[in-house]
């Protein structure tokens, strides 16, 4: 499981870029998205980058992705989302504040997952030539 960082200007903004490390780089959560203090992330990310921020963040969350880190690191290299992302692996400084602050913080408010909790594919409405249907079936 990799720690997943995300530090961003608004609350919208941090919103969106958990659904892209969802629906975009493929990476499903393991816990609920947890707040996290800006200033705490900036410092962490400041380590992690071993270089200073330009701008620091006003928003911050923190949750478990079941990926390992190497694939989560790949995963979100591939997307551009609207916050910046990093994947916080064991080795730096801050993992274990960081992976207590997602066991016991406060949940990070308006995120719902898009992905089907009950592990069933979607159904499939297309029309066939065997639908009961027949008057729509001039469509196709």
């Amino acid at each position: 499981m990799a720690l997943i960082l995300i530090r961003g200007e608004n609350n919208a903004k941090i919103l969106n870029a958990i659904a892209d490390v969802e629906r975009h780089a493929n990476l499903t959560l393991e816990t609920k998205p947890k707040k996290v203090d800006p200033k705490f992330a900036d410092k962490l990310v400041e380590n992690v980058l071993k270089s200073p921020l330009r701008t620091k963040s006003k928003v911050a969350t923190a949750f478990r992705v079941k990926e390992d880190t190497t694939i989560a690191i790949l995963q979100v290299k591939k997307i551009h989302p609207p916050a910046h992302i990093v994947v916080v692996s064991n080795t730096y400084d801050g993992y274990r504040e960081l992976s207590k602050i997602i066991n016991e913080g406060k949940v990070f408010k308006g995120y719902y997952s898009n992905k089907s909790s009950s592990g069933t594919r979607m159904k499939d409405y297309k029309l066939t030539k065997t639908s009961t249907n027949e008057g729509l079936n001039i469509y196709m």
